[in-house]
Order: C-alpha cells, then structure tokens, then sequence
C-alpha cells in the first residue's frame, strides 16, 4: 500500500537541523558550506510541501538562519573543518591520479577556500609526478601501454593528461617513464 503524504510538520527548528547535521556528519566528510547546502535543501524540501501557507517562507528564512549557527557550532566543537577536509580529500585525490589543479577545482567546489586549498595541496614535483603516473596505470598509458606507442597516439595520451590538469613536462616524463621505475614510484607514493 502506497504512502499518503501527509501535512507538513512544523519549520525545521535549531535542535532538528542539529540532528539533521550530526545524521549527515555520521555519514559523510564533508565542509561548512556542504553542510549548510545540505540543511539548505532540507529546509527547501519543507517549504515546497508547505505549498499554501502564508508564514512558511518567514519560518524558512528563520530556519536558513538555525542552520548557519549549527553549523558554526559544529565548527567551533571540531566537529567540522575544512582544513582537514581539504588535507583528507587533496591526499586521497592525488593518490588516485587527479593532478593539483583538478585536486584545488574539486576543493573549491566543495566549498573551501582558496587558501586552504593551498596549503592542503602538496608542492611537490614529485608528488605531482606520482599522480601523473597513477593517471597513467589507470588509463593503461605510457609504462602500463599494452600495444606499440605511435606518435599519434603519445598526442592523444598527452591531451588526455593535459585535460586532466597535467603539465606537459609531467605528462611527458609519466609517458616516458620505465615501468618497473613508475611502479616503484606509486609504491612509494602509497607509503607516504
């Protein structure tokens, strides 16, 4: 039997968008602007079942409100920081192959700042090199290449390098790279 939904109960108030928040965190690494999106939709979720009442949208901008102090609360308790948000997602993202450009694009999508995102980024050619590499075995390009590389060919794989955020002397020293030298490099790259 299908669900009838009902009336909309009252606005999200500060101690539901807390649970809300804490549910959310449970779950999901994720920054203060995260967060607030998250709350946000909540409320937005509310106010569009609460079609037809007159008070609903003053009892949603009230409840935007709550849900910046939650979640400046959560920032002041520890419970959420972008920087080590940033420091989680930068390390895991480089290990996986994004280069540093692709790794501050998606910080910054998440919400943090600019600064942040520096200083979680490593300036490291070699990291940046590591990640070329891992770019490289995932795409099975370069040292993972399975058939004969042609010169069309190493311009494609450098496109694709460069679309990925690479510069072209990384992509070409990842492309030129003996393979047994780029998996002990990834190895080390997973150990630091």
């Amino acid at each position: 039997m299908a669900r009838v939904p009902g009336p909309p109960g009252p606005a999200p108030d500060e101690p539901a968008l807390r649970e809300a928040a804490l549910t959310h965190l449970a779950r999901y690494a994720t920054t203060r602007a995260g967060l607030v999106a998250v709350l946000d939709r909540r409320i937005l979720r509310w106010l569009r079942a609460s079609e037809g009442n007159e008070a609903a949208p003053a009892q949603a901008a009230a409840a935007r409100e709550a849900a910046r102090r939650v979640a400046d609360r959560l920032v002041q308790l520890g419970a959420l920081n972008d920087a080590v948000f940033a420091e989680s997602r930068a390390r895991s993202l480089n290990r996986a192959g994004r280069s540093r450009r692709a790794v501050a694009a998606h910080l910054a999508a998440k919400g943090v700042d600019a600064e942040t995102a520096q200083s979680a980024l490593p300036d490291d050619p070699e990291a940046e090199l590591a990640a070329a590499v891992a770019h490289a075995r995932r795409r099975r390009l370069g040292p993972f290449r399975t058939v004969a590389a042609d010169p069309a060919r190493v311009q494609k794989e450098l496109a694709g390098f460069a679309r990925a955020g690479f510069s072209r002397d990384t992509a070409l020293r990842a492309l030129r790279m003996d393979p047994q030298d780029a998996e002990e490099l990834l190895r080390a790259a997973r150990e630091a």
